[in-house]
This record gives C-alpha cells, sequence and structure tokens, in this order.
C-alpha cells in the first residue's frame, strides 16, 4: 500500500448562545473558531505505527504485526462507521492498559487513533506502517472542542491515507477540502473517535469541525448555517477548572425548586439564540452595519445575566465581563460556564490599541487570552507551505 504524506487541519469551537438551555430543547448555536489543530501523516518503513501528540507529551509506537493480532479474522467485520465496534475497543484498552473508568485526555486520544487506525484500514488486508504527529492551538478540557478537531483531522488523514477518500491537492494548489459525500464520511469517523473520548457526545463539535462555520442544534437537530459572517472574537480561558456534569445537574435542580422562575429564563435564551440566527443572516445577506453590532453586544449581555440567573456563572468571569466592558467590549462566558472560557465581541471599528490592552489587561488577571475569529473553514487538506510556521515547525520535529 501506498500512503502519501499529509498535513491536515480542523478548528475548535465555542457556543455562541443556548448553553445550558440546549439541554432542555431549547435552541443552541455553536461556532467554529480559527484556532485548529493541526496534523502530519508520514509513511515508514519502520514496521510500527507512532503516535506524537507533543501538547500532551505523548510520544508511543506499536509493532504492527501486533496491532494485527486485534482485528478478527474477517477484515469485514470492522471499518462499519455507524456503530462503534465494543469487542475492538475493549481489546486496545487492554493493549493500552486503560481500565474502563480511565478517561484521561492521554489516555482516550490513544484509543480514539488506534480504534480509527484499524477500522479504516482493516478491510483492506494490509496494516501500514507510519507516523501520526498532531499538534494544536487549542488548550485541552476547555470546552473548545479540542478533542473534536483531534478526531477530525484523525479520520481526515487515514481516510485519506487509506484511499477512501482521494488527496486533494494538486501542485497548483495549498489548500482544498472535499465534497460533501467525504465530508460525511470524515464526520462520522470523527463522531465515532468523539464516542471513545466522551462516551455519548451530542456529535455538534465533530460538525463544526467538519464543516466549520456556524451551526443551529435544537433537540438533537443540527443545522449548518448557509454564508455566515466571520466575526472577531477575543477567546478568554480563565483557567478555573470546572465539572460540566455538576454544572449541569446544577441547573436542573433550579428548574425543579423554581420552575415558574427557571423555565421563562430558558425561554428567554432561546429566542436570543434566534434573534442572534436572524441578525446572522441579516449581515450575511446585507453589509454588517453599526447596528447589527449593537444587537448582538446587547445579546450577549442578556445571555450572560441569565447564564448567571441558572447558577452557573463564576467570579473569573465576573471579572472578565467587567475588564472587557471597561474597554467598550462585551463578553459571555462559553461552554459550561463555573469558570472555563469566555468570549468577547469585536467591532470591525475597534482599535488595535483597545485590543492589545484588553489582552493584557485578561493576563494581568492571570488568564489566557487570544485574539480569533468565529465562523472559520472546516477541516481542511493543506501543503507544507500553506500551514501557520509555528505549526509546521513543531510537526516537523517528529
Amino acid at each position: 500500500m501506498h500512503i502519501k504524506e499529509c498535513i491536515m487541519s480542523a478548528p475548535g469551537k465555542a457556543i455562541l448562545h443556548g448553553e445550558h438551555a440546549v439541554v432542555h430543547g431549547k435552541v443552541a448555536l455553536a461556532v467554529s473558531l480559527n484556532l485548529r489543530t493541526y496534523l502530519r501523516l508520514q509513511a515508514t518503513s519502520t514496521s510500527k505505527v507512532c503516535i506524537n501528540l507533543p501538547n500532551i507529551n505523548t510520544f508511543l509506537s506499536w509493532d504492527v504485526t501486533k496491532l494485527k493480532q486485534l482485528l478478527p479474522d474477517s477484515g469485514a467485520e470492522l471499518g462499519n462507521v455507524n456503530e462503534l465496534d465494543a469487542e475492538l475497543v475493549r481489546r486496545l484498552r487492554d493493549l493500552v492498559g486503560v481500565s474502563n473508568g480511565t478517561l484521561d485526555t492521554r489516555s482516550m486520544a490513544i484509543l480514539a487513533f488506534l480504534y480509527i487506525y484499524l477500522s479504516v484500514f482493516a478491510g483492506s488486508g494490509e496494516l501500514p506502517s507510519l507516523t501520526v504527529s498532531v499538534w494544536s492551538e487549542l488548550p485541552t478540557g476547555a470546552g473548545l472542542g479540542s478533542s473534536a478537531a483531534y478526531s477530525v483531522c484523525l479520520a481526515a488523514a487515514l481516510l485519506s491515507a487509506s484511499g477512501t477518500i482521494p488527496s486533494l491537492l494538486s501542485d497548483q494548489e495549498s489548500t482544498a477540502r472535499w465534497g460533501e459525500v467525504e465530508m460525511e464520511l470524515i464526520n462520522r469517523w470523527a463522531f465515532q473517535g468523539e464516542r471513545i473520548i466522551h462516551g455519548n457526545p451530542s456529535g455538534v463539535d465533530n460538525v463544526v469541525g467538519t464543516w466549520g462555520g456556524i451551526l443551529r442544534y435544537h433537540s438533537g437537530k443540527i443545522t449548518p448555517l448557509n454564508r455566515v459572517p466571520m466575526l472577531r472574537i477575543l477567546l478568554t480561558n480563565t483557567k478555573v477548572p470546572r465539572s460540566t456534569k455538576v454544572l449541569v445537574a446544577g441547573v436542573k435542580d433550579k428548574m425543579n425548586k423554581f420552575p415558574s422562575i427557571i423555565n421563562p429564563v430558558l425561554e428567554s435564551v432561546n429566542a436570543v439564540s434566534c434573534t442572534c440566527e436572524q441578525t446572522l443572516s441579516e449581515m450575511t445577506n446585507d453589509i454588517p452595519t453599526p447596528e447589527h453590532y449593537n444587537i448582538l453586544e446587547e445579546l450577549i449581555d442578556i445571555n450572560q445575566h441569565h447564564l448567571n440567573v441558572m447558577g452557573v456563572g463564576h467570579p473569573a468571569l465576573d471579572t472578565l465581563c467587567r475588564v472587557t466592558l471597561a474597554r467598550g467590549l462585551h463578553s459571555k462566558l462559553t461552554g459550561a460556564g463555573g469558570g472555563g472560557c469566555g468570549i468577547t465581541l469585536l467591532r470591525p471599528e475597534t482599535e488595535c490599541s483597545v485590543i492589545q490592552n484588553t489582552i493584557q489587561d485578561l493576563r494581568d488577571c492571570g488568564y489566557d487570552c487570544w485574539e480569533t475569529s468565529v465562523g472559520a473553514e472546516g477541516v481542511q487538506q493543506h501543503s507544507p507551505l500553506a500551514v501557520k510556521e509555528e505549526a509546521l515547525e513543531v510537526l516537523a520535529r517528529y
């Protein structure tokens, strides 16, 4: 089997509006972040399969012959993109030495890689020796879709290497993406990776990582929004740890205790999401105006207050909102809350000095902060010349 070297990237994700309300059947808007995960796949002649994950200091390899022993007698039993093979997952857990209750980032990343690798190549009758190296601009465990971006990159690279989907780049191209059929196959395999990592994911993160842009999530139905505007934001990680499970349970408890208070709040959050969706559509169809940005800023403030009412705020997030508002900028939490990350909208006319001073103010608070954008492209294949210098430098080491 001839394996072509390839470089892939996929974006992270943030929730624009609808956190927690989405759990109770309301609309949420998820957006792609222009902070990306990069993957480089190389063929080798070592008869080994290697994975390099410098972000989490993980560098491992396995003999191809040992991995072949994990396959069933008939390769046709594997490769089902619609169903997770529980027996293969069990075998891989035994190989890696991971118990059923283990959920650490390193172990889950390894299992997802080996699962997709074996499943994709099982039907070919041959397991190739190769090296996969991954580097990400996204922090892990921050609710920014880092695991989904990783799974999307894995799926795209391994499907391309196996010949299941075409390698896209010609000599004249620097970046390319696939058609709908190939993208859906990437998305489905990435979802299997997400299932291994998270157990029962919604599917939102891998859809954002695959297609990019902005999507609407409502009662299990995922609808990408066509032609969305690129919005500049600051993304801030307060670095305050939180438990999504505990926060979701807390909102449920408030609903049970104060249904006449919390249910209208959830309805209002739903209206915020729908109004934001309508505003973004208007900005796409017409020239964005200052009034459009006024509406987006007001919606951010309203939603943040609602999230505090639900009990998922945190003093660190209050500080984020206060510091950015002092510079004329509007912020809200994104994701589970209780710490974690927040987003700050930047208007087109926001001066560079304001942005840089705000970033410094937030870093002085002990937070990490990046200027980025939402609505970024989904999974892509790149030539080396089209990859960020920092990413290429890291990937070239392995």
